[in-house]
């Protein structure tokens, strides 16, 4: 379906809803992790540790010519340990602005961005919790391991997975529409003036880092394979 499609005004609404949703679940979990300070260090100390772990398992990415820039991207702004609070303010404020204005694909793109965003801190949230003291110091993989099993949800991680995949596929064609790399230049100053450097940094860095590839499909292949044996290999008991 085209964004010009005559029911685009019902899927934009929708999808507008459904992004809205995501952004303040997200939102409110990071609020909750953060509002106990000991909780929040040791959330910190989770999302750091997934971190290093994504870093590891595509460090391959991270240094190939065609796909360093997507990988760094999923990375920094996809799956980061940094706060994101001040996005997820710059997105909430502009939201009814950015619904009638980004094409339907945009709006979907952040939709998968946004979800992707709320699943991963619920999972993180039940992740804390279920590791408690062991986050006071350096985290075993055993522990993780253990920890992963006991919070469970196979179908929610396999949604996770998914969700990647098709916030990677969103991206993708977004990044070749003729046109979108001159408007978001044209719209960097007046974003900076308008306090929303966050989101717009957060635009371009998606759009060129899917761009530099030209097709991205055997990059979100590799990742998806990846993220899927090791999720699979953690329920059936590795560590």
């Amino acid at each position: 379906m085209s964004d010009q499609a005559p029911d685009a005004p019902t899927d934009r609404a929708r999808n507008a809803a459904e992004l809205a949703l995501w952004l303040t679940e997200a939102a409110a979990l990071r609020r909750a992790g953060q509002a106990d300070p000991l909780r929040a260090t040791r959330r910190q100390r989770l999302r750091e540790f997934q971190s290093a772990r994504l870093a590891a398992t595509h460090a391959d990415l991270l240094t190939h010519p065609r796909y360093q820039q997507a990988a760094r991207f999923f990375l920094s702004d996809l799956y980061s340990p940094k706060d994101l609070s001040a996005r997820d303010a710059e997105v909430e404020r502009v939201l009814p602005i950015m619904t009638n204005v980004l094409p339907l694909s945009g709006l979907r793109a952040l939709g998968h961005a946004a979800e992707l965003d709320a699943l991963s801190e619920r999972f993180d949230t039940a992740m804390t919790e279920a590791l408690g003291a062991r986050l006071d110091s350096p985290l075993r993989q055993a522990d993780y391991a253990e920890a992963w099993r006991q919070v469970g949800n196979r179908p929610g991680r396999m949604h996770q997975i998914a969700l990647i995949r098709a916030t990677g596929d969103m991206l993708d064609g977004i990044a070749h529409k003729p046109g979108l790399r001159m408007l978001l230049k044209t719209m960097r100053k007046p974003a900076q003036l308008a306090g929303l450097g966050e989101l717009q940094g957060f635009l371009e860095r998606g759009f060129d880092a899917f761009r530099s590839m030209r097709r991205a499909d055997e990059f979100l292949d590799l990742v998806i394979e990846r993220e899927q044996r090791l999720a699979d290999a953690l329920f059936d008991g590795a560590s």
